[in-house]
């Protein structure tokens, strides 16, 4: 697996599989898994963990990273969003 330098990641733009842009890598928060701080579009902070299955692309060149986003992982689920 690849390994990264947290500032490798920071500032990297963050893209769903469709090529949609979620976001910006803010930050990494390290535990027992490692967590990516996103920022996203829409000025949420949200945590999403570091792992091959939800970031299955990293390309430093490109400056971006891809999520395989999952129903309120990044983006709010439906009903969420008519509370807020």
């Amino acid at each position: 697996p690849d390994e990264f330098y947290d500032h490798q990641l920071v500032g990297l733009a963050a893209h769903d599989v469709a090529g949609d842009p979620l976001g910006e890598i803010t930050g990494l928060t390290h535990g027992a898994q490692d967590l990516l701080q996103l920022r996203t579009t829409d000025g949420r902070d949200v945590l999403v963990p570091f792992v091959s299955e939800l970031v299955p692309e990293v390309d430093l060149d490109a400056g971006r990273l891809v999520i395989a986003d999952r129903p309120g992982l990044v983006r709010p689920l439906p009903e969420d969003g008519e509370h807020a």
